[in-house]
């Protein structure tokens, strides 16, 4: 009896060590899949641009920055020159307030005097 319960104590003991593991989780036969961002394009296919078409592309857009400068440049001037005008016309303003203030103390002064030998 004693030898028949070790018998099988030590044959279930081989069929577990013997016995085909798997990790749980983890399989391999799962394939994987690679996902790109961009789409290889040939150059016969629909959506490939020719050489010619890319070097009038960077030359339009190379006027359309040379145009961007000069309009630009056109609105500083025109900046520069409505500054210039105002400065103009303060200026003229400010001769015109003199002129009448010079204008109005002789004349406020002549009357004082006119005033003052009518009371003597």
């Amino acid at each position: 009896m004693k030898n028949l319960l070790s018998a099988v104590f030590i044959v279930s003991l081989l069929l577990m060590a013997c016995s085909k593991k798997e990790t749980p989780g983890f399989t391999t036969e799962q394939p994987v899949k690679v996902q790109y961002d961009t789409v290889a394009v040939d150059s016969f296919s629909t959506g490939a641009t020719s050489v010619d078409i890319v070097r009038q592309i960077r030359m339009s857009s190379q006027k359309y920055q040379d145009s961007i400068k000069q309009a630009e440049k056109l609105q500083k001037e025109e900046q520069k020159l409505k500054a210039e005008l105002e400065k103009e016309n303060k200026k003229k303003l400010e001769e015109e307030k003199k002129k009448t203030e010079t204008e109005k103390k002789p004349k406020i002064s002549d009357n004082q005097s006119s005033a003052g030998a009518k009371t003597e």
